[in-house]
């Protein structure tokens, strides 16, 4: 497993865009915008009908609930049924994109993601300055429930691909396949795959008061039991229809299957939404037997986690005898600090979402005389705020007289110490932005290596001011 930085540059959308509907489960008129984002910003939903306009990533850690789509919540804030919306991104390859929402509930608009499709598409596409990021396969990795038989893996591959096996156990909707070999076809084979459900799941979430703005346009009804005329009454009233009769197919009236295997292909619509939470790009082969939103977002966080702890040992590959971007000259000529503060010695890599530098340690830094005589351990804060100087190298880049800058911390959150550093170590520093910087503040992500191996890493957050 690695994780790479491809040559391909991430892209976002080149002008808002709206579409209007009504949520499936609560029934709401909803507004939903696309507007375009930075580059490293993922896909983040902002809920505008709420004070302070809270912002939610797409993240698999934010999943709440999954019985009848997939749920973030973050800080009391939800999302519901976030899929169909997302899987229309990814189909269409855009990176990075914020999603307006004055309601909890994205529109279901005909159960599929073929008007999504159509608004980003008329929006259109622009690249941006910073490169994608993927996370490459090398070995099968895999998520299963035994209750429900239910598994999701990937599979070393040369391109992201999806093959989704159905099997409901019943006459009228039995075995089905769907697979999507290239990403470029999701509009044409997958995108216009509408939801479905069975006739004995819509009388129970008839009960429960859900399913408010379903009607026979957004989801395929499947008939896996004889209808009573209470049971047609009802969805005569639920369906606002005068009339409901059953196809030679099984399917409740006025809907035409757009595929004969409409149904796989769907769930397969969906696994490409909730993968769409791992927040990388996977270069692998996702098989996935009767998936479901649990299963997807349980193997999406496992898959998130994963990739955390690559990201975490994935030691920089850097020739210390090359020629740095930056010396210490160089450095200082960017950075406020001189000694014995600066702690940074040269920087080798440098691009709009991140940064890498190095320090020798070595037993003349003043502060191994008091800590410990005897026994010298390079203080763990001392390494973080290495770690902090190496990206302010990053923020600095961003402002054309860094001279006249100064750096402040404002945060550290999840900070641990691995190993210790004693002289003679060389520390490799890398610092990756976690959110675009924006006013001047830097969020990002830290970590430190000494002989090959993790012995620092922190969440950082940090502010340039200029000097008056």
């Amino acid at each position: 497993m690695a994780i790479i930085n491809t040559e391909i540059k991430q892209t976002t959308i080149s002008k808002a865009v709206s579409l209007s509907g009504v949520g499936l489960h609560t029934g709401k008129n909803v507004t939903l915008t696309f507007k375009p984002a930075e580059a490293n910003t993922g896909y983040v939903f902002k809920r505008i009908d709420l004070e302070g306009t809270p912002l939610i990533n797409a993240d698999a850690n934010f999943v709440t609930n999954t019985q009848r789509g997939t749920c973030l919540e973050k800080n009391g804030v939800t999302i519901q049924t976030s899929e169909h919306v997302l899987a229309a991104l990814v189909g269409l390859d855009i990176d990075n994109v914020l999603i307006e929402l004055n309601e909890a509930e994205p529109p279901i608009m005909d159960g599929s993601s073929k008007f999504f499709v159509k608004a980003i598409e008329e929006a259109g596409t622009v690249e941006l300055e910073a490169f994608r990021e993927e996370f490459v396969v090398t070995d099968i990795i895999s998520y299963a429930d035994e209750e429900t038989g239910s598994e999701i893996l990937v599979m070393p591959s040369n391109a992201y691909q999806i093959t989704t096996m159905v099997d409901f156990g019943t006459k009228v909707l039995g075995t089905q396949n769907a697979t999507l070999n290239n990403i470029a076809d999701f509009k044409k084979d997958i995108s216009d795959s509408r939801t479905f459900s069975f006739l004995h799941e819509i009388e129970m979430l008839l009960e429960h008061g859900l399913i408010k703005g379903g009607d026979l346009n957004n989801a395929i009804v499947y008939v896996d039991k004889e209808l009573s005329q209470e049971t047609m009454d009802k969805l005569r009233v639920a369906f606002n229809k005068k009339d409901i009769a059953v196809k030679p197919n099984g399917i409740l009236d006025n809907l035409t299957l757009h595929h004969p295997n409409e149904a796989a292909r769907h769930k397969l619509l969906d696994v490409l939404g909730d993968l769409a939470l791992i927040r990388t790009r996977i270069r692998g082969k996702i098989i996935a037997n009767k998936p479901g939103h649990f299963v997807n977002t349980q193997f999406a966080k496992k898959m998130s986690k994963l990739i955390k702890n690559e990201r975490r040992n994935n030691v920089p590959n850097i020739d210390l005898n090359q020629e740095p971007l930056m010396d210490v000259n160089q450095i200082m000529a960017m950075l406020p600090h001189r000694q014995p503060f600066l702690l940074i010695d040269k920087v080798f890599e440098l691009s709009s979402n991140h940064v890498i530098a190095m320090k020798n340690v070595t037993m003349n830094e003043s502060f191994f005389a008091g800590h410990f005589p005897g026994a010298p351990v390079m203080p763990g804060v001392l390494i973080v705020e290495a770690m902090a100087q190496t990206g302010g190298v990053l923020v600095l880049n961003t402002v054309p007289d860094p001279e006249n800058y100064l750096t402040f911390f404002m945060k550290m959150d999840n900070v641990k110490f691995k190993r210790k550093v004693s002289p003679g170590d060389t520390l490799i520093f890398k610092c990756s932005l976690i959110t675009p910087i924006r006013r001047g503040i830097c969020h990002m992500q830290g970590y430190a290596y000494a002989n090959g191996k993790l012995c620092a890493e922190a969440e950082l957050m940090a502010q340039i001011s200029k000097v008056k």
